[in-house]
């Protein structure tokens, strides 16, 4: 795609108009507003609800000590127009206008930021008692069913599914998880790093159970494929997510291997004057070498300043900025704070800091004595440090790094 292209879609005063009020949907409007665009904003939400935050879902809002997580935005005051419970059904690039259920919607520039929808688990639509935890209202409708304290399956043992055991067994609940694999987080992390992680199940008083493909799902039943049968007043399903493009299918804009938006550096998609930004879009990462997929809060935070500064930086001939950020994201479970950041690859060397047995601990990945990424456990100071020093690609000294009591900025190689 040409530059001229994008300064054509960019002049001074173009309506810019923003798929997804979510945090990515959000912060681009925001961003667009306190980095000086000048005209319309456009913002278009799928939900009624007033814009919110997604992690309290799994925590304070499922357990009942909070009533939402709505984003702190003055929309009226910053001029953006918001229009909630509209749902979007296809977009015309060479005409610029999307098509909704209430009409069509010109647009001179489109941000589409749609984020990801929860896969379901084959079979189950329609069955009662089954849930996926992905909105405000899925969390509203499991908050009676904690507060009752039935007996819950849990079906996946992600990072989705170990957060909602954790508030279940804070309830009160009896918690099952169930697993196709042969660990938790099997497809974030190696099993060496994940092995530790399966004590945590049964400490906090829930039964994992690994090797378990669910067969079918009765009212009050989860079956699984060796006949096993375990009671369920709920089943919670947190298989994972996929980026919500469907509706973005014969639009001509490019969708990569798993449904994804393709952007470009600079978050441009295929279509003129078209960026993709969050969980809905890949990006190319010359820091990895790779193109990376990214379904974390972080991700929908940071990309929409690349978004906003590229819009306006086509209008005033500036060069577009290039997104490459260190992933970064959180997860609480079962008493323990875990963070991430970086990419790995399995080609990478990894390295222990601390007990994997203890409450603290960190796994480092190196690759030519240089952080690629760092997970680690009640231990934030080692986290905060390793985003500086993946970002600068700063050699490390991987004999100082194996040793938890020294910081890891003074591990570096001399």
């Amino acid at each position: 795609m040409s530059e001229q292209t994008q300064e054509r879609g960019v002049s001074a005063g173009r309506r810019v108009v923003v798929v997804g009020a979510g945090m990515a949907g959000v912060q681009t409007a925001v961003a667009l507003r306190e980095q000086g665009h000048p005209g319309a904003v456009v913002l278009i939400g799928a939900e009624p609800h007033q814009p919110y935050d997604r992690p309290p879902l799994s925590k304070a809002v499922l357990l009942g000590t909070a009533e939402g997580s709505a984003f702190d935005v003055d929309f009226e005051a910053l001029d953006i127009e918001l229009h909630l419970g509209r749902e979007v059904l296809g977009v015309r690039p060479d005409d610029h206008e999307l098509d909704t259920a209430e009409g069509s919607v010109p647009y001179d520039v489109l941000v589409l930021a749609t984020g990801a929808e929860p896969i379901r688990l084959p079979g189950t639509e329609g069955v009662r008692g089954v849930h996926l935890l992905r909105t405000l209202d899925d969390a509203e409708r499991l908050r009676p069913v904690l507060a009752r304290q039935h007996d819950i399956v849990v079906v996946g043992a992600g990072w989705i599914g170990a957060e909602f055991a954790t508030a279940a067994r804070e309830a009160g609940c009896a918690v099952t998880v169930v697993e196709a694999a042969d660990r938790p987080l099997a497809g974030a992390l190696p099993a060496e790093v994940a092995a530790p992680m399966t004590a945590w199940y049964t400490d906090s008083g829930a039964e994992l159970r690994t090797h378990a493909r669910v067969r079918h799902v009765e009212p009050g039943e989860v079956v699984l494929d060796d006949g096993t049968r375990l009671a369920a007043g709920a089943v919670v399903v947190g298989i994972g997510a996929r980026p919500a493009t469907a509706w973005l299918k014969g639009s001509g804009i490019e969708l990569g291997e798993h449904g994804e938006v393709v952007a470009d550096a600079h978050l441009r998609t295929s279509a003129p004057d078209v960026y993709a930004v969050g969980d809905c879009a890949s990006f190319p990462s010359g820091r990895y070498g790779e193109r990376l997929l990214v379904h974390h809060w972080d991700n929908a935070l940071q990309g929409p300043r690349t978004v906003a500064e590229n819009i306006i930086g086509a209008r005033t001939g500036e060069a577009p900025a290039v997104y490459d950020p260190v992933p970064y994201f959180w997860s609480e479970q079962f008493g323990r704070f875990v963070q991430f950041a970086g990419h790995h690859s399995a080609a990478d060397t990894l390295l222990w800091r601390g007990d994997p047995s203890g409450p603290a601990w960190s796994v480092c990945w190196l690759r030519d004595n240089r952080l690629t990424a760092l997970l680690a456990v009640g231990r934030p100071r080692d986290l905060a440090q390793a985003r500086k020093l993946i970002e600068a690609g700063t050699r490390m000294t991987p004999s100082l790094l194996k040793d938890p009591s020294r910081p890891l900025k003074t591990a570096t190689a001399p």
